[in-house]
């Protein structure tokens, strides 16, 4: 069996006005580190609710970081077989 490991995403949220800011960084134990962002921006017409573009900021944030580490996978499987890789996401 494999050891155990821990990776930690740290997400860190801002906001101005109408758009929300959300950055999602993933550390592994041995040092790598992947940022994914994510935006959003409320609608004049909408209601002024902060929470919720914090969510939809958060979301898009950790999804980009998921595509990030799966274009790293991606990479590191090519760079030992030397052919292309297409990973779904």
């Amino acid at each position: 069996m494999k050891a155990r490991q821990r990776w930690r995403v740290d997400v860190l949220i801002g906001a101005d006005e109408d758009r929300t800011y959300a950055e999602a960084t993933l550390e592994t134990e041995l040092g790598d580190r992947l940022i994914g962002v994510g935006h959003a921006r409320r609608s004049p017409h909408d209601a002024d609710v902060p929470e919720i573009g914090d969510e939809i900021a958060v979301a898009r944030a950790l999804r980009d970081l998921g595509s990030r580490l799966l274009d790293t996978a991606a990479a590191d499987i090519e760079g030992i077989t030397a052919e292309d890789v297409h990973l779904t996401r």
